[in-house]
């Protein structure tokens, strides 16, 4: 007030003035400005012209003054509230029905002097002076004169070439009158919204284009884009949407396909996985032509092979080898789905990795992609993984990197993302990088809480992160988590992997209660054996059901760790032979077990299991110690100590230093090579974070974001082969960051 009416203003008269403006910031500028303009000073005296002009720039105030401008203008007003800002001065006219051009710029003109349109804005756009001019313009039209001109406002827009959105935001206000061509404009700018990434919006207006109502042959294809919608944030309501689709009559063969793929799809992700087998596999027996019963044989295979309570996985198993041959000339993406299909299943059962590898090569050859609406990403993740059992976690890493990539440009935040982010934290696991598969693990439950009913994605991400949190030695935090999410108590009717039963075994074995381990983990073995499933890098239950079975019976832990040697060995793969040896020489002890560990090494040292590895050589050396070879016992377990505190096993490293200390010996310090390539940015963010700053702090020191932190500091671990829990060991071959 003072700014505008001078320094004599009293605080009663600027009290008086909140007073009557209920504080309103617009409705107090434009009152001081009118009291300046009628050289009012603030005095007690000048309390009843203040209440006038103030009644002014209220709500009713300020109608009855538009009155004043004249109909045309006050209808050319309401036409920009319509409209919304910024508005195109002609659009404005036609839907206010007042003339052309010429009466448009005097409306503005009047509209302009009068303080309720704004200057000219760029583009030559019309905006009002402020957000409540325009809500109390709106809120004095009618209703019924308001859908008028939504109405018109929908049909000029979509004219004028501003896009099916712009047009269905008008539609929303407008009753349901049975119009084909407000259905059509609301699906449209349905696929819009779901092409930029906003399912809700989506939702939105494809729920709205039902209302209409559509005709009633396009009533099935409006549900199944319904559920498209509803798919990324709400399954459970996809279900219902196109089981809904399938009854509508005359339903074509190719949309019924699209339809049926989605429902089976849907059932999946809310935990139905037998109801998904059974829907394609009724599909494929009633398909109208041969490719159609090839996409729904392969459909049944994949959630078949997916479900824990398959009735007969042998059979099922010989389906996708014997299509495989058949098909393997072929190069349509049904042939190559089937492909995928038969390299996970070979991977599961432990066949030979080269058979992996190579039926994984021929199904990606040509591509597949994670949000193809009507294929799923379901096979393109199995083919990804199936790399990571072989050994070539790389290659896994670069198919994920391209999936969550293709998520993320299609805007999709559901289960997908959840799956991607979890998966490639598992990867990560897998290389032994426990920090980072942990951070990956975290993003990715977080998405999946986001998903109604998107129970299997939660389920994966719980598994990881608790395996990766038992590797780093944290029990009491895996265990809270674990018993936040039931984790143990209920058990999925889809297959997750890691096994959620062996990795609730393992939890039980970290803490100590080594008897009910081992009941849950012989029913994970006779359930898995019975579906031919052998492969111990897929599920390690004969590893941990030996190492429970050690200390109380060692013979029968013997027995169980060498069959899982000679299947490691049949499927190939160094990491999971290197496993093997590692728990067949822990449960044999003594000096016989010396010869086990040394090839347990050697094989872990040519693959990428850098965790695993670690563990063997801590084994190897706390062997060599207790058997007199001091010397080589020494090498062995300062190796060991180098790669757990690389890793981030707070655990493993424990037990290396005590090892040592029992030995006689003294950690050597740690190496951490390429230091010198850090940058100074990179130097201090990996003190600041080795010192224990939160990643905020580190932000604001360096003026970054949080974001650019992260990245600052996945490329310090890139550089040191280290990560977070390396980094305090690492900080003093750092040199000193200069001021």
């Amino acid at each position: 007030m003072r700014a505008e009416v001078g320094e004599a203003a009293g605080d009663d008269f600027c009290h008086e003035c909140w007073e009557v403006t209920s504080g309103s910031p617009f409705e107090t500028v434009e009152l001081a400005i009118r009291l300046a303009e009628r050289n009012l000073k603030g005095t007690k005296d000048d309390l009843p012209a203040m209440r006038d002009l103030a009644s002014a720039v209220k709500g009713p105030g300020l109608i009855e003054r538009l009155q004043q401008l004249g109909t045309a203008t006050f209808r050319f007003a309401q036409a920009v509230a319509v409209l919304g800002t910024p508005a195109d001065p002609d659009l404005a006219a036609g839907v206010a029905v007042i003339g052309g051009a010429e009466a448009a710029r005097e409306a503005t003109r009047k509209l302009r002097a009068a303080r309720i349109l704004a200057d000219e804005a760029p583009g030559g756009g019309l905006e009002f002076m402020h957000p409540l001019i325009a809500t109390a313009i709106y809120r004095s039209i009618t209703p019924s004169i308001r859908v008028g001109m939504h109405n018109a406002a929908a049909v000029s827009v979509r004219a004028a070439g501003y896009g099916p959105t712009a047009a269905a935001r008008h539609l929303l206000e407008v009753p349901c009158e049975g119009k084909p061509e407000a259905v059509e404009c609301l699906r449209d700018a349905a696929r819009e919204y779901l092409r930029a990434g906003v399912p809700e919006a989506a939702r939105r207006l494809l729920t709205r284009a039902l209302q209409e109502p559509p005709l009633a042959e396009d009533r099935a294809a409006l549900l199944h884009e319904l559920a498209g919608a509803t798919f990324l944030i709400e399954p459970t309501a996809t279900v219902a949407h196109l089981r809904e689709a399938l009854a509508e009559p005359g339903v074509s063969s190719d949309l019924r396909t699209s339809i049926v793929y989605r429902l089976t799809q849907a059932l999946a992700h809310t935990d139905r996985m037998a109801e998904a087998a059974t829907v394609a596999a009724e599909e494929m027996h009633n398909a109208p032509n041969a490719r159609i019963r090839l996409r729904m044989q392969a459909d049944h295979l994949v959630w078949s092979a997916f479900r824990t309570d398959e009735p007969d996985s042998a059979a099922r198993s010989r389906r996708p080898t014997q299509l495989a041959d058949r098909l393997a000339t072929r190069r349509g993406l049904e042939e190559r789905c089937v492909l995928g299909l038969r390299a996970w299943d070979a991977m599961v059962r432990g066949e030979s990795r080269h058979t992996v590898l190579t039926c994984a090569g021929k199904a990606l050859r040509g591509g597949m992609s994670w949000t193809d609406e009507n294929r799923g990403f379901e096979v393109p993740v199995s083919v990804a993984l199936a790399y990571m059992y072989c050994d070539q976690p790389r290659r896994a890493e670069e198919l994920f990197t391209k999936g969550i990539s293709e998520c993320a440009g299609k805007g999709w935040r559901g289960s997908h993302l959840a799956l991607g982010q979890t998966l490639f934290g598992y990867i990560r696991y897998r290389r032994g990088l426990l920090a980072e598969a942990e951070q990956h693990a975290r993003e990715g439950l977080r998405t999946a809480e986001r998903v109604e009913g998107a129970v299997p994605a939660q389920w994966f991400a719980v598994g990881v992160l608790v395996q990766t949190l038992l590797a780093r030695g944290r029990t009491a935090d895996a265990r809270q988590l674990a018993d936040s999410y039931r984790y143990g108590e209920v058990v999925p009717n889809a297959v997750i992997y890691p096994d959620p039963r062996t990795v609730h075994a393992q939890l039980l074995m970290a803490e100590g209660h080594n008897t009910t381990a081992e009941r849950l983990l012989t029913e994970v073995g006779e359930r898995l054996d019975a579906r031919g499933w052998r492969n111990p890098g897929w599920c390690s239950w004969q590893l941990d059901l030996a190492e429970s079975l050690a200390p109380t019976a060692p013979a029968r832990a013997a027995e169980l760790a060498r069959d899982a040697v000679k299947r490691a060995r049949d499927f190939g793969a160094a990491s999971v032979i290197g496993q093997a040896l590692h728990t067949e020489a822990r449960v044999t002890g003594g000096p016989a077990a010396l010869d086990l560990y040394e090839e347990a090494v050697e094989q872990l040292l040519t693959s990428p299991a850098a965790y695993e590895l670690a563990r063997a050589l801590v084994g190897h050396g706390a062997a060599l110690s207790r058997n007199g070879r001091v010397r080589e016992a020494a090498d062995r377990l300062y190796q060991g100590l180098e790669t757990a505190v690389h890793r981030g096993a707070e655990e493993l490293v424990v037990r290396a230093r005590n090892e040592l200390a029992a030995a006689g010996l003294r950690p050597l310090p740690l190496r951490y090579p390429q230091t010198d390539t850090l940058t100074a940015h990179e130097r201090k963010a990996a003190e600041m974070t080795a010192l224990g700053h939160p990643v905020a702090v580190v932000a604001k020191d360096l003026r970054l974001t949080e974001q650019g932190v992260r990245q600052l500091l996945s490329a310090v671990y890139r550089k040191i082969g280290t990560d977070a829990a390396g980094l305090a060991a690492a900080l003093e071959t750092f040199p000193r960051p200069r001021a």
